[in-house]
């Protein structure tokens, strides 16, 4: 792993890591989290070691500004990145996912504010963006009661996000037809009350615990609504969506992961009764070659519809309505295909898949599954990115 360090004035010495540094930190950490995902999945969470060990190498870092010593990665590099750990263990990818979001709020925060909140690099920050909770405009900030759900990571983080309803004497403030203003604050992990109830199909070990805050004073400097115009002038911070893209190297790296199983487990296996090797089996043949076909089309179609994304924001441009919903598109389909591609190699090894001690794919057949069940990747969002290919709804276009 990397070791250089360097000092900027006025903050602490830390490890200076570049994206490639990083990136073959994350392949470095393969073996580990192979061997810790039983562990992670019996825990329901991340276990300290597995935390420690991802924030050594940097994966929290991703999103931190060139300004503060951070990498302030290309949404394309931070995909490779998470396929990565992806290809070892979904959850512990999807958390890094989840974690790495600091950087990024911290482009929405005046700079004092973000350095006192986020004072190291390697800070990890949990929460969920639906406003189940209500903050009350009071003297010096905003008193903030709510419960939210989905706080994937929320059991290892030093920042949590709080999502809410503004409300003013009482009441809530709205704007335009009569729709609540939401904001966002954040707060460190010390105020918030976790609730251990995260028993899921899939992704079991990614702690996504509901959390709870009551009556919690927020000072007005952490309120921090991702819209812009932004604090940082950087290309990352050009489109409130931009933390989005990289969601997508945790599916890509699943099926990674599952089509490689395969083929090395089908090179030792043959056919019952006739003993001819697998291998030569043209339905093996046949599965494999699909599950390639899909990955790689789902895979090509997430980076060039990122990196045309990019491309514009770089020009100072807006993404036109055609490349936004590219990027939405790409990302559920990046998820549907690897649940299809894992349900494909599931079914063509047979009974060998069902034995969770023998083979990954019974872990990876849940946590496609649960995936699949995320807001941004569920099937049933096509039709927001068809209305807006269609020019036929407006109200949704913000949120892609």
């Amino acid at each position: 792993m990397s070791s250089p360090a360097t000092k900027k004035s006025g903050e602490a010495l830390e490890a200076a890591m570049t994206a490639a540094e990083i990136r073959a930190n994350a392949r470095a950490l393969s073996g580990f989290l192979r061997d810790k995902s039983d562990a992670i999945e019996e825990a329901r969470r991340l276990p300290s070691e597995v935390a420690a060990r991802l924030r050594q190498a940097g994966m929290f870092r991703l999103m931190m500004p060139q300004e503060w010593g951070g990498p302030e990665m290309r949404p394309a590099e931070q995909v490779e990145v998470i396929e990565e750990l992806a290809k070892a263990n979904a959850s512990a990818a999807w958390c890094v996912m989840i974690g790495c979001d600091s950087g990024f709020f911290a482009g929405f925060l005046e700079d004092g504010a973000a350095r006192e909140i986020y004072p190291r690099l390697d800070m990890i920050t949990a929460g969920s963006a639906t406003p189940s909770g209500r903050a009350e405009r009071v003297a010096g900030g905003y008193r903030v009661t709510g419960k939210w759900s989905f706080g994937s990571g929320v059991t290892h983080a030093d920042v949590v996000e709080l999502a809410c309803v503004l409300y003013e004497n009482g009441a809530p403030v709205a704007k335009g037809q009569g729709t609540p203003v939401t904001c966002g604050f954040l707060t460190p992990a010390a105020n918030v009350e976790v609730v251990d109830n995260w028993r899921t199909t899939g992704m079991r070990g990614t702690g996504s615990c509901d959390y709870s805050v009551k009556d919690l004073l927020v000072p007005e400097r952490f309120l921090c609504n991702i819209r812009p115009p932004a604090r940082r002038p950087g290309v990352l911070w050009r489109r409130s969506t931009n933390f989005l893209p990289k969601v997508s190297g945790v599916p890509l790296g699943m099926a990674r992961a599952a089509i490689d199983y395969a083929v090395e487990t089908v090179k030792n296996q043959a056919e019952t009764p006739s003993g001819r090797p697998l291998k030569d089996s043209e339905r093996i043949q046949s599965v494999i070659g699909t599950a390639e076909m899909l990955l790689g089309a789902a895979r090509s179609y997430v980076f060039v519809a990122m990196e045309r994304e990019w491309a514009r924001l770089e020009s100072n441009e807006q993404p036109t309505l055609r490349e936004r919903a590219d990027s939405w598109l790409s990302r559920v389909n990046a998820a549907q295909a690897a649940r299809e591609i894992v349900r494909m190699l599931y079914d063509a090894l047979g009974s060998v898949s069902i034995y969770s001690e023998r083979s990954p794919l019974d872990r990876a057949l849940r946590d496609a599954e649960t995936v699949c069940q995320h807001v941004v990747m569920q099937h049933k969002t096509l039709a927001m990115a068809g209305a807006m290919l269609l020019e036929a709804d407006t109200r949704m276009l913000p949120y892609i």
